[in-house]
């Protein structure tokens, strides 16, 4: 690192706020003040993402190349062909711990579909790890190449791999490592790996966090034979105990919690891995609520809008589905003082800072596609494209970012474990159905006049009087009494007929109702 990025790191404030209630846990990650990181977690939720199941094989489909698990969830676990068998060079991706649930491992290493028949009947039993909670439709994903993260080690159960992670490059700190990790007494079949936080940590600091691991392994050991199938043999932390296990580095300043008991607790399980860190641990106790004397309130209602202000004055677009993120980049009202291709290239790269940002804030992943404001200098282009590349190398989850195309879209993926923020603080719209929009009064006023008409001619043509009363909701009745007046006027005159109208407060803006006026008897409803 060079002396200005020495500077510029050695002036960063990094604290970590966490919000405890008795419905919701939030933990706030910022910078300088700047919320950076969000999470959230609800207590009666099951945290299914890295816990570790037994459980009974249900079928095997060929064409999927895929199994079927019943680990006691509603829907079953998705699980790989390539994910039944624990796989020593699945290794380490750019990340701290062994790629999970992804296409990998040497051929030779996989077996064939008469093989997993033999080896994984239905009706077998098999433990796996959770990789990705159930989203949508979707059950959750499993693999069985198991991984147990402690602070400075993660465990791998079923192979013999000692490893040091990728983000660790000095040489002589690997090496060093290594010793370290050889000298380590493990079970066999158990494999290690050094996460990068582990860089200058003594080798008591790496023994201690082994003999956490392994009181871990024991315990899962003790539940597989105890427990009955389906079942959970490993309960991955609570939300506070993640934060101190894998966020608590040496460039935090400080955790700041609003929970006496929850403090207490994060400062035992901080001692037991950082004497030293336990200092960092800090009580509020302030009459304003602790999200609000930190300003977030604000800002994560800000973060999780559609739109999405830049500081130059321009703007993003989010826009979520099931699978995609589609993201717009718009100019707004930047005025840049250099000529138009500099502005451009201003906005653009502001832009993929920020959706990198929005990415980590959301929680939301899968195939993700940037619109950028069109650059026709292919410096340019590249020079975005790597300010993004740089912007997600602090992702935890894992992301693959492919050049700017022809038409000028950037297109990337990020790793997908759980739902997404949004999709777990809200729930459709009761109007719209998450379409986000509604009919307008006047498309509903055509709708209703069209199937009054074919009523009213049916009457006519059976020579039944027919008065219509119709329910509809306030907007569209404002509708039918200005803009459609005379129209409803000429229908009564043509059918001589009487239409009543009611309004109904919290009718849906969509729904209307046709009753027979003499008998009640409801004729067409729309809801």
């Amino acid at each position: 690192m060079n002396l200005f990025g020495w500077l510029k790191r050695s002036k960063l404030k990094r604290e970590i706020i966490v919000n405890v209630e008795k419905l919701e846990t939030r933990v706030a990650v910022l910078e300088n003040g700047r919320l950076e990181e969000f999470m959230v977690e609800h207590p009666e939720a099951e945290r299914l993402v890295g816990s570790v199941f037994k459980g009974r094989v249900q079928n095997l489909e060929n064409d999927l190349q895929a199994a079927f698990v019943d680990i006691g969830l509603k829907k079953n676990a998705f699980l790989h062909y390539w994910d039944m068998t624990p796989d020593a060079d699945a290794l380490l991706d750019e990340d701290d711990e062994p790629k999970k649930g992804q296409k990998g491992g040497r051929k030779s290493n996989r077996l064939s579909d008469a093989e997993i028949a033999k080896r994984f009947p239905p009706g077998s039993e098999i433990i796996v790890q959770v990789t990705k909670g159930p989203i949508s439709t979707k059950g959750p994903r499993v693999t069985a190449n198991l991984s147990i993260p402690g602070r400075y080690l993660v465990m791998m159960p079923g192979t013999r791999i000692r490893g040091v992670s990728k983000k660790i490059g000095d040489a002589k700190e690997r090496q060093r490592l290594k010793k370290i990790l050889d000298k380590l007494p493990l079970p066999e079949n158990v494999g290690l790996v050094v996460r990068t936080v582990g860089a200058g940590a003594s080798a008591r600091a790496f023994a201690r966090d082994l003999r956490n691991l392994l009181a871990v392994w024991n315990e899962m050991q003790s539940n597989t034979k105890r427990l009955r199938t389906p079942c959970c043999i490993f309960q991955e932390p609570d939300l506070c105990e993640r934060v101190v296990r894998d966020w608590l580095t040496e460039d935090v300043d400080a955790i700041v919690i609003d929970d006496e008991k929850s403090y207490e607790s994060m400062r035992e399980v901080t001692a037991r891995i950082s004497r030293r860190a336990k200092s960092k641990i800090r009580r509020y106790d302030g009459t304003t609520s602790l999200f609000e004397h930190y300003g977030l309130e604000r800002q994560l209602a800000e973060a999780f809008r559609r739109q999405v202000p830049l500081k130059s004055g321009g703007y993003l677009v989010i826009d979520e589905t099931e699978a995609l993120i589609a993201v717009d980049v718009n100019t707004g009202h930047h005025k840049g003082s250099g000529s138009q291709e500099e502005a451009i290239l201003q906005v653009n790269l502001e832009a993929v800072d920020e959706v990198a940002r929005q990415l980590r804030l959301r929680n939301i992943g899968g195939l993700v596609v940037l619109d950028l404001i069109d650059m026709k200098s292919r410096k340019h282009q590249k020079q975005v494209y790597r300010a993004l590349k740089d912007a997600l190398k602090r992702d935890r989850a894992r992301t693959n970012v492919l050049e700017i195309s022809e038409l000028g879209l950037l297109e990337m993926s990020r790793q997908r474990q759980d739902r997404s923020i949004l999709s777990m603080l809200t729930s459709k719209c009761p109007y719209c159905s998450g379409r986000g929009v509604v009919k307008s009064p006047m498309a509903v006023s055509v709708e209703l006049q069209r199937k009054l008409t074919s009523l009213l001619r049916q009457a006519e043509a059976d020579k039944k009087p027919f008065e219509p009363k119709i329910v509809i909701a306030p907007q569209v009745m404002q509708r039918l009494q200005t803009e459609d007046k005379d129209i409803l006027a000429q229908m009564q005159k043509q059918f001589s007929t009487r239409l009543r109208f009611v309004s109904e407060l919290h009718r849906h803006p969509e729904a209307f109702s046709i009753l027979d006026a003499a008998t009640g008897q409801v004729l067409y409803s729309q809801s």
